[in-house]
């Protein structure tokens, strides 16, 4: 597979602004290699990074979500991977030194040294370090996944948010079988983790939206939620009471993103001896009236959860490629590439008339 001198790229110069650039393709050495990207996934942390919350140094290529073709491939990178020109590979986000006691202890996610695909400046080496472009450079310390070829590409990217589904609803908060897992927002994320703890064998999944969400916990039944609150026209927490026979649910998954109430309210929702994990961020504003007694005296396990580690992003791809888990609900939109922002906007409901749950990028061939 022959690899260009140059790839389209889009570029983010400013908060909302992405610019069409074409930025030369480095040499690779034995121990790196190019990814030929065929999607990339669209989530509410590109939004975030399109807004300039999160404070990204820029220019930058984003794109954090890449599935791709092993273009070209130095000898001890193959050996090291284990693929080589041709195969599909899903690439994990994080790249950590894998060396230190953190990333050795398994946690390499929280790597002191780490860096993060799409945060990292186009004055940085290459810069092609995101996956808005048609290819990508795979670092030595890059972490990637061979994937079937034959699934398509709008399903086989969906590995990222399953992934997270996986970590975040299953292997965080031990999940056991019969466990009731409750899921406040039904984003992608959230209806990740229906499908995640459906597969654990949970034995009952609840999710809560607003109204505006109402196709979103459609979605969510057809992956297996048992029941769904509409938050702004029910009682939440009686229904939550109703539906666990008063006892709260053994897990509750907090996946809102910015809202601070669903935080608190995870104190009332969760069982006494329960666990709540929290993954939606708020961009670091405080909650109001929570009441740390409550988690004393219940014997309440909160746990924070950022990213993805190895073992999500394998059970992710061996439900992707196992067959049918009805994921194609939650896909809704394939995006050319140069219309990047308008992907991120369609995500944000600034785009009147669409509602998307999970979408990707596609490059030119």
């Amino acid at each position: 597979m022959g690899v260009p001198a140059k790839t389209l790229a889009m570029v983010q110069t400013a908060p909302r602004k992405l610019e069409r650039r074409d930025i030369p393709i480095p040499p690779i050495d034995d121990d790196s290699a190019i990814l030929k990207i065929e999607a990339c996934g669209i989530c509410g942390s590109d939004y975030e990074q399109f807004e300039g919350v999160l404070r990204v140094p820029m220019p930058v290529v984003p794109g954090h979500e890449p599935l791709g073709i092993i273009a070209a491939i130095g000898d001890r990178a193959a050996r090291r991977w284990k693929v080589d020109v041709g195969d599909r590979v899903a690439v994990e986000t994080m790249l950590s030194c894998h060396a230190c006691d953190i990333c050795l202890g398994g946690r390499y996610h929280l790597c002191d040294q780490r860096q993060i695909y799409s945060y990292i400046p186009l004055n940085t080496e290459h810069g092609l370090w995101g996956a808005y472009a048609q290819y990508m450079w795979l670092a030595p310390n890059a972490l990637i996944h061979k994937i079937d070829k034959k699934l398509p590409a709008s399903l086989a990217v969906m590995f990222n948010p399953l992934a997270a589904g996986f970590r975040w609803a299953v292997e965080v908060p031990e999940t056991k079988i019969g466990d009731t897992v409750l899921v406040l927002g039904p984003g992608q994320r959230g209806l990740a983790s229906v499908v995640a703890a459906r597969r654990a064998g949970a034995g009952k999944i609840i999710v809560t939206g607003r109204a505006a969400d109402a196709r979103k916990l459609e979605v969510a039944r057809i992956l297996g939620a048992d029941h769904t609150i509409d938050v702004d026209n029910e009682p939440a927490l009686e229904r939550v009471r109703a539906y666990t026979g008063g006892r709260g649910a053994d897990v509750v998954v907090e996946v809102t993103s910015y809202a601070t109430a669903p935080v608190r309210e995870a104190l009332d929702f969760v069982r006494p001896g329960g666990t709540i994990v929290l993954a939606g961020v708020k961009g670091f504003k405080p909650v109001d009236s929570f009441v740390s007694d409550l988690i004393v005296l219940k014997e309440i396990s909160i746990k924070g959860v950022i990213g993805v580690t190895s073992s999500g992003y394998r059970k992710a791809i061996d439900l992707i490629e196992s067959g049918p888990a009805a994921l194609e609900w939650m896909h809704t939109h394939d995006f050319p590439l140069e219309d990047a922002e308008l992907a991120i906007r369609t995500l944000a409901r600034e785009v009147p008339g669409e509602e998307s749950i999970h979408s990707c990028l596609i490059p030119p061939a």
